[in-house]
């Protein structure tokens, strides 16, 4: 909904970054979706056996958790655009814009770092906390985010 409002607002000259965005954020939310109903689902529905919990389970580092850091990267992706078709006139949009599009070139690592098998070894339980780390970054990053936002849009 982010992105469609700044979409929204956005002027003609800004109007493809903007729906680039919204189309980037369509897309993370379905991947999004689609892994937590999988996981969801699944585990209620059912007893895993040892292959499905390596597919559905984090931990294990499989085929959902490699969805899901897509989903991120688009979402990074989306972010990057969204903050190309803000016109920053304010000294918080300043700040939102370049937050914004900082947080795009996550994509790389979200799209990259799981074609290379940096994650492997979490099957074993050799992942550490270095996951919690990066979320408790990526909440801390995206709080100021939040809160420029909502200052964006009550302004208007």
């Amino acid at each position: 909904m982010t992105a469609a409002g700044f979409q929204h607002e956005s002027g003609e000259d800004r109007r493809v970054a903007a729906n680039v965005g919204v189309v980037l954020a369509a897309i993370y939310a379905t991947l999004i979706l689609l892994v937590y109903f999988a996981q969801t689902t699944s585990v209620r529905t059912e007893a895993l056996n040892e292959q499905a919990a390596k597919v559905l389970d984090y931990r294990c580092g499989g085929l959902l958790f490699n969805y899901d850091l897509l989903g991120y990267g688009m979402m990074a992706l989306s972010t990057f655009f969204i903050g190309l078709s803000m016109q920053a006139e304010r000294r918080a949009d300043k700040w939102l814009k370049a937050l914004l599009m900082i947080h795009g070139v996550f994509f790389l690592s979200c799209f990259v770092l799981p074609m290379t098998g940096m994650f492997s070894g979490m099957a074993d339980g050799g992942a550490g906390n270095g996951g919690t780390v990066a979320l408790l970054c990526w909440c801390a990053y995206f709080l100021p985010v939040g809160v420029l936002s909502f200052l964006h849009f009550r302004k208007a």
